[in-house]
């Protein structure tokens, strides 16, 4: 069965600006639930926490509060707590969505200023082809999981791109160690290799002045 009953209201002052109600053969929405539902927008404020979900007999109301506005819908005890609040994220998209076409960025403003009940009642058959869409809740529920199953998969494919940038930076690390000891070694090459040019270049006249000394310590002093 899909949501019986939702409503969209100004948290302000809890004016209600859309009603939209689906009454079933038999379990038609009574007065006493229109008036809780009153109760609820009228009792929500800024402070107010943003979901929350209230028991009543054998339902259960669900609202949600965004961009100042609060939608409310009520579910049979036995609908699924996610898939009503996953069905007020759709509302609220859609009815922002419109919002927007209709008054562009200064939407805001025209709502503070609407000052009738059900001004965007117009509004109505969005709701009710979102009804349409809830009405079988296990389908939605499956709709959900596969949902849930995507947004892991993409986070199971981010963690592993993360494992194995830090797989490469363990192997630029590598690199950049054997790149400092190869640097090591090329400079302890090139110090010998100095050393050899100095002695190719310095040693035969070393050689030729340490004979002539001996040459002529021997002929003067031996």
């Amino acid at each position: 069965m899909p949501p019986l009953l939702t409503q969209v209201a100004r948290v302000s002052d809890g004016l209600p600006l859309v009603d939209t109600r689906t009454p079933q053969p038999g379990n038609p929405v009574s007065n006493k639930q229109q008036q809780d539902a009153k109760s609820i927008l009228r009792s929500i404020n800024t402070q107010s926490p943003t979901r929350m979900s209230i028991v009543s007999d054998k339902f259960v109301f669900y609202f949600m509060v965004r961009d100042s506005l609060c939608f409310l819908t009520m579910t049979e005890a036995s609908y699924p707590k996610r898939v009503a609040f996953l069905y007020l994220d759709e509302v609220s998209d859609v009815i922002l969505g419109e919002l927007v076409k209709e008054h562009g960025n200064d939407w805001r403003s025209q709502v503070d200023r609407a000052a009738r009940p059900f001004q965007y009642i117009h509004y109505d058959p969005l709701i009710q082809r979102k009804q349409r869409e809830f009405r079988d809740a296990r389908q939605q529920n499956n709709k959900l999981q596969e949902d849930l199953n995507e947004i892991q998969s993409v986070m199971r494919k981010n963690i592993d791109e993360i494992l194995n940038r830090g797989e490469k930076l363990d192997h630029v690390s590598t690199i950049s160690q054997d790149l400092q000891a190869k640097s090591k070694e090329f400079k302890w090459g090139a110090k010998k290799l100095t050393w050899q040019a100095r002695l190719q270049q310095y040693g035969p006249m070393v050689v030729g002045s340490a004979f002539v000394l001996m040459v002529v310590y021997i002929k003067f002093f031996w």
